[in-house]
């Protein structure tokens, strides 16, 4: 069972560990190449092995799997590819068992186009449910038909607006054309997705991760979106063509954001659940801004006033650059407001594999290390406690819409949403032998049972952190100052915490070997993310570090 946190003060995601599973690439269960709910249950000892605190799922509703589950048909059932509600519901129950809590997707901003309550709003236009969704004229009539009603684009390329030739309107679609943008300016419809949010509460989940959570408030006049000017950047981007030469800041985060997260954080602290009663739950928000200020403003103005906190990506837009590194974290800890707490993560199912982004084996050990050891909530990518890399994916077995629409061949997500290795069995344990998964396996020698039993290994590295973590109130829960190692490609700070001894962190980023300053007096090694050697004394003042990687010391 995972430990929990001896403090009763102190809510579970604080201190705790998230592990992100995309249903679709854990465990095949019943044979059809597919990953599915009773795979996960499947595997869960996996996770208490590994020392993680909690999971979360991306989506299993109901759905025409246009975006694989991000265009929900039914936000209350499981789609039957993944199983069914009681699958759902014994899954809950298994990991509460097993000391781990649930976090499932909420997809706030669009639903499929096959959800009922889209079908009934392009019905016609006078249907109770035609504001539920964002329905417009045109300007007037271009030379070759209808002008949309505005110059937004679709993060899947071409303009956000599609034509309805039973009504003659548009409708808005911030993503792909069978994902329609849901309008929470109308109550009903906040209404509708509080009920969600009970719904999955009284089924036992201990929180939701919220899918780009910022795009639900759109500009109220709905006004165009300005171009960017010579030399100036969109911060956080992929190049995708013509979307990231646009600022959209008309498309998310008006104000009135604020006000609606606060309507579902009041939800989530005060629905009670038979046989649970009301435990500390979390919210975390997919938020992509990097305008610090504007970011920190979804932790709201006091405890309990929004979500519990916004996704902190800046980790993964600073490449393997030291003071980029730097300086990321020394812009959270100023952000964050004091009834706030930070987060970390490095990878997830829209980004690059760890292990490839910052290339090879050794930076990415050295930058799990650094994901464990800082202040806030780490949130760990299926597979990449094992150091997986992106998988080649050829033009046939291409399935990502963004990829295919607009990135083109091999530059979409499905090279870090491949199976995960269970052993070196055929199909490496995740489906059955004779059965073609839905992607491609990767390297088959680098999986869960190779690994498990060797302390060298990257999954013996990552196991050794969480134990690390766990056992440390400093590493767990402390504070954080950074300290000046007087080498541009060193990242070093310290965490403390009340009668424990201070923990000192430092990573090289690249760079080459040496010794490195961390100050004064005698340390004792932890943990170095080269080798499985520790209890090692240190002076501190001269710290031998190795390109690409990173030690754990205590000051004595």
């Amino acid at each position: 069972m995972a430990e929990q946190q001896a403090n009763t003060d102190i809510p579970w995601w604080q201190s705790g560990v998230v592990y992100q599973i995309y249903p679709r690439s854990f465990m095949d269960s019943n044979g059809d190449g597919i990953g599915d709910l009773a795979g996960v249950e499947q595997r869960l000892d996996h996770l208490v092995d590994l020392g993680v605190d909690a999971l979360w799922l991306s989506p299993f509703y109901t759905s025409p799997m246009k975006d694989f589950g991000y265009d929900v048909a039914d936000y209350c059932d499981v789609d039957p590819m993944f199983g069914s509600l009681d699958d759902a519901r014994s899954l809950i129950t298994s990991a509460h068992s097993k000391g781990l809590r649930v976090i499932v997707d909420f997809v706030p901003n669009h639903s499929s186009d096959q959800h009922p309550w889209f079908i009934e709003s392009r019905s016609s236009r006078t249907n109770p449910k035609r504001d539920w969704y964002f329905w417009r004229d045109g300007p007037g009539r271009s030379v070759d038909g209808q002008t949309p009603p505005n110059n937004w684009l679709s993060h899947f390329g071409g303009i956000a607006w599609t034509w309805d030739t039973a009504t003659e309107q548009w409708y808005l679609h911030s993503f792909l054309k069978e994902q329609p943008d849901l309008n929470w300016r109308n109550p009903e419809v906040r209404l509708a997705m509080m009920d969600v949010i009970r719904f999955w509460l009284d089924q036992g989940v201990d929180g939701f991760r919220l899918d780009v959570a910022h795009y639900i408030a759109k500009d109220p006049q709905l006004r165009d979106n300005r171009w960017l000017a010579e030399g100036e950047r969109n911060p956080g981007h992929r190049d995708s063509g013509e979307f990231s030469r646009m600022v959209h800041a008309n498309t998310h985060s008006h104000v009135d954001i604020h006000e609606w997260y606060a309507e579902l954080r009041q939800v989530m602290d005060t629905h009670h659940v038979v046989d649970r009663g009301v435990t500390p739950r979390y919210s975390v928000g997919e938020i992509h801004l990097f305008d610090w200020d504007e970011w920190a403003k979804f932790y709201g103005t006091g405890p309990g006033t929004s979500l519990t906190m916004p996704f902190n990506f800046s980790l993964m837009k600073t490449g393997w650059n030291a003071p980029a590194i730097r300086a990321a974290i020394e812009s959270c800890e100023a952000s964050v407001p004091t009834w706030g707490w930070p987060n970390w993560v490095l990878g997830n199912h829209d980004e690059s594999r760890v292990a490839t982004r910052f290339g090879g084996e050794a930076p990415a050990r050295a930058a799990m290390v650094l994901l464990l050891m800082l202040r806030g909530t780490p949130t760990l990518y299926y597979g990449d406690e094992l150091g997986l890399v992106d998988t080649p994916i050829s033009a046939d077995q291409m399935q990502d819409p963004w990829g295919i629409n607009v990135q083109g061949l091999g530059l979409g997500r499905d090279p870090e949403r491949t199976p995960m290795p269970w052993d070196s069995t055929a199909n490496a344990g995740f489906s059955p032998a004779g059965v073609s998964p839905w992607l491609p396996i990767g390297d088959p020698t680098v999986n869960v049972e190779a690994q498990r039993h060797d302390e060298g290994s990257f999954f013996s590295l990552t196991r050794s952190l969480l134990t690390l973590r766990r056992s440390r109130a400093a590493l767990a829960v402390g504070s954080w100052s950074p300290i000046d190692a007087q080498d541009d490609s060193v990242v070093a700070f310290e965490r403390h915490a009340p009668q424990e001894p201070t923990i000192v962190v430092a990573v090289r980023v690249g760079g080459a070997a040496g010794a490195t300053s961390l100050g004064e007096g005698l340390g004792t090694v932890l943990l170095r993310s080269s080798s499985a050697h520790t209890g090692d004394t240190v002076g501190l003042e001269s710290v031998e570090l190795g390109a690409n990687s990173a030690v754990v010391i205590e000051r004595r």
